[in-house]
């Protein structure tokens, strides 16, 4: 696969999005548990968790708490979780 040349304001947007990206994520989470709460079917709620699950892993979440919240799937210990996540990201800025 040959590498690509991207421009200097290619090169910035891609770093800020790599400099950001736990603050992305962190939104993510937030709107999956939003959408947790209101899917209607097991098979959405299955694909929903699955996104979760894609999302911890990019946000470097520790395996045995990414473990836990996908063994119980409980949405309010999801979102417990992300509001602690929220406020240390909050504070480191």
């Amino acid at each position: 696969m040959a590498q690509r040349d991207y421009s200097d304001y290619q090169k910035n947007v891609i770093s800020n999005y790599y400099r950001q990206l736990d603050t992305v994520m962190l939104d993510k989470l937030q709107t999956l548990v939003s959408e947790l709460y209101l899917a209607e079917t097991d098979a959405k709620r299955d694909r929903l968790w699955q996104r979760v699950h894609k999302a911890m892993v990019k946000l470097k979440t520790p395996s045995p708490i990414a473990e836990h919240i996908m063994a119980r799937k409980d949405v309010e210990m999801l979102a417990r979780h992300v509001t602690e996540w929220l406020g240390r990201a909050q504070s480191r800025r």
